[in-house]
């Protein structure tokens, strides 16, 4: 049987990375051009990119990103809407575009608990990154074959140890440092192998809804995650909490997803965070302690 040709977009980043070492490189025929052969917010570039070629599926995980550790994080919004848009004229070049959206469609300035699908645009965000969630997926519910997966927090390996919570409480316990949080907090936490099979599910199937929430059954404190690490490492690492009370919840409601892949199966926290910790064990050279002592 042909393989069925999939585009993915930022091919070089934490989530691409994963993609493509994982069992759907085997399984589908997968594109992943870096930026310099498809500019995304090139409109000339991106049409010429398309002009003989063809695709069944797009997996658009592409971003101008905007966390603090971004090296550019200016016209946030004017880029990641112009790649969208790029995309979305070429669309008689493709079957179905799968958008990697984000948990801060629902304004991650509030407390976003247990949001369901259906409360998208009951508060818009007010920084770039918030507004553009919104923005792309007014585009995508208009659009058929378009879909939107809502991922919140996201972790594995090649994301960046520096500010990713889990990925460096776990460097710092390899040199026994300290974890400290700003306040605890519940997260939505999603293993990225675990992305892979609900991957697979949106790309061999048509769905109901045009929007997803891509994420577990349970949440999960920073507070425990340290702790598990602590167990998992068998360390003495100091877990220092520097404010007292909950910050800003950020988590999802994933009734949808279950009722489309009722058995879907979520990895353990602690089998996850195992895993984890062997990969930097054995990669410890990728890791530079100078930075892990800069708390950002």
């Amino acid at each position: 049987m042909k393989k069925k040709k999939i585009l993915l977009t930022g091919g070089n980043g934490f989530i691409g990375k994963n993609i493509q070492e994982s069992f759907l490189a085997e399984k589908y025929d997968i594109s992943a051009p870096r930026s310099y052969e498809l500019n995304l917010i090139d409109d000339i570039c991106v049409d010429e990119f398309f002009r003989d070629k063809k695709f069944d599926v797009i997996l658009h995980s592409g971003c101008k990103p905007g966390h603090r550790n971004a090296k550019d994080s200016m016209q946030l919004f004017a880029s990641n809407f112009r790649m969208f848009e790029n995309l979305k004229r070429n669309r008689n070049k493709y079957k179905k575009f799968i958008n990697f959206g984000s948990g801060a469609i629902y304004d991650n300035s509030r407390n976003i608990t247990d949001a369901k699908e259906e409360e998208i645009g009951n508060c818009i965000g007010s920084d770039e990154h918030c507004f553009c969630k919104y923005m792309v997926y007014q585009q995508i519910k208009e659009l058929d074959n378009f879909i939107d997966l809502n991922i919140f927090g996201i972790f594995g390996k090649y994301e960046d140890w520096e500010i990713r919570f889990i990925s460096n409480a776990i460097c710092k316990s390899l040199f026994n440092m300290p974890v400290t949080l700003r306040q605890n907090r519940r997260f939505s936490y999603l293993y990225v192998k675990d992305l892979m099979p609900i991957l697979e599910f949106f790309i061999e199937n048509d769905v109901k809804y045009k929007s997803y929430n891509i994420v577990p059954d349970k949440n999960i404190e920073l507070a425990e995650i340290a702790e598990i690490v602590k167990k998992v490492t068998n360390t003495t690492q100091l877990v220092n909490i520097a404010n007292s009370g909950y910050g800003l919840d950020y988590i999802g409601n994933n009734s949808k997803l279950r009722a489309e892949m009722p058995d879907l199966n979520f990895t353990n926290i602690e089998n996850s965070i195992i895993e984890l910790y062997n990969y930097y064990k054995e990669n410890i050279n990728v890791i530079d302690m100078k930075k892990l002592e800069a708390d950002k």
